[in-house]
């Protein structure tokens, strides 16, 4: 576990508890303000699509000849489309999704992204999850919404299924880095090492200013061993697939409905970098497989959590960048610009692609690129205001307004 402090950076090594940010030295603290007495907003669950996805190819703007023309040997014909509109079709492996689709609770973003192009992995995301360009902020844009909302409890924001907690979280609002929650306990714990137990034997009638670190870590350990003693199945006949993703939902699924007092959780799902071989969208192929695991995972994880559950969350999917309109050489898409973002919950307006769409045609693209209409930001700001209780986005993404395309309704 990585814990921080107003006064040092200690690191605990562990298994499953891989990181709290209690307190964040060196980061900008002006952003958290004093805690409300509760929280009645969505549970917020940030979806990243780690490598550049291609949203193109999710959601396939049939009714644009150019896509067709740029992409003769990947571009997913009309024939297979689901979903969608009379523009817009969604590629067939997303077809455990469908329901979701005709029923309003999944909708979609086209023309999203950041506000000037990147296409660098490791730049691009670091700027996603910073989210505030041509500022001194260094903190994320998740820890900065927690402290808007008077978060206190690493239990309020978790980022599920790795060891290294993502950027967006960094600050000084508490959370945790959980590998699952069955693994919610410290690297070395044994029956003849207590560390947790030692520790709080330490720290045991402390000030406040030093003991607090340590109280959370140990309650959270606590609550971790309760979880894990209570167990978890799955509802409403949900089968998460066995991947990463899978697994990860299924932990977040599992802390929403224990009521551990969760406001956001984040998932990471990787290799999305299709530079070669993307495939025709048939089972096989590297993108319709990719697409199918991860629709199976979300329509598995809305399954479980039942339309009273899902009525209280609302996941949203972003990517650091899109991929180029025209297929490379080698059968596959670089690096490009513009992107879909996908919305799940039970307030979702669904059933539509919003934005405003800006043509394929060589004159209305971006250096090549799908270009950008909607700031991503504008997006996430919607939403944390109708459905997260975020009435002042300034603290969350400076010199953003949200956006107003009724994707959601208002609480």
């Amino acid at each position: 576990m990585t814990t921080h402090t107003c006064t040092s950076r200690r690191h605990l090594l562990a298994a499953g508890l891989a990181g709290a940010g209690l307190a964040a030295a060196g980061l900008d603290t002006s952003l958290a303000f004093a805690a409300e007495p509760g929280y009645a907003g969505d549970v917020l669950v940030l979806l990243s699509l780690r490598g550049g996805f291609d949203g193109l190819s999710a959601v396939v703007p049939a009714g644009d000849a150019a896509y067709y023309s740029a992409r003769p040997g990947i571009a997913v014909p009309k024939s297979q489309l689901i979903g969608g509109d009379s523009f817009f079709g969604l590629h067939p492996a997303l077809a455990p999704l469908l329901p979701y689709w005709t029923g309003g609770q999944l909708a979609a973003v086209h023309a999203a992204g950041q506000p000037a192009p990147n296409r660098s992995h490791f730049s691009a995301m670091e700027e996603l999850e910073r989210a505030a360009p041509g500022t001194s902020l260094r903190t994320g844009w998740l820890n900065r919404m927690l402290g808007t909302l008077g978060s206190t409890d690493p239990f309020h924001a978790i980022a599920m299924g790795t060891a290294r907690p993502a950027r967006v979280l960094a600050g000084p609002a508490p959370y945790l880095g959980l590998t699952s929650v069955d693994d919610l306990q410290l690297t070395g714990e044994q029956a003849d090492r207590p560390i947790a137990a030692t520790m709080a034997a330490l720290y045991a009638g402390a000030p406040v200013a030093l003991s607090a670190n340590a109280t959370q870590l140990t309650g959270a350990l606590s609550r971790g061993t309760r979880l894990r003693t209570a167990g978890y199945a799955p509802a409403n006949g949900a089968v998460y697939p066995g991947t990463e993703l899978g697994g990860a939902l299924r932990d977040v699924a599992r802390l929403i409905k224990s009521d551990v007092g969760l406001m956001s959780a984040t998932v990471d799902s990787g290799d999305w970098d299709m530079h070669e071989n993307l495939g025709t969208a048939v089972p096989g192929r590297r993108m319709y497989d990719q697409l199918k695991a991860l629709a199976s995972a979300l329509a598995a994880f809305a399954a479980d959590l039942g339309p009273d559950g899902l009525r209280r969350v609302t996941l949203i999917t972003i990517s650091e960048f899109g991929r180029r309109v025209t297929q490379n050489g080698s059968g596959g898409l670089d690096h490009g610009y513009g992107n879909a973002m996908f919305v799940l919950g039970g307030n979702v307006r669904g059933g539509k692609v919003y934005g405003r769409w800006p043509g394929l045609t060589t004159a209305q693209l971006r250096d090549g690129d799908l270009a950008v209409t909607t700031d991503y930001r504008a997006v996430i700001g919607e939403i944390l205001r109708a459905r997260c209780g975020v009435g002042d986005l300034t603290g969350v993404f400076p010199g953003i307004s949200a956006s107003s395309l009724g994707l959601v309704t208002a609480r």
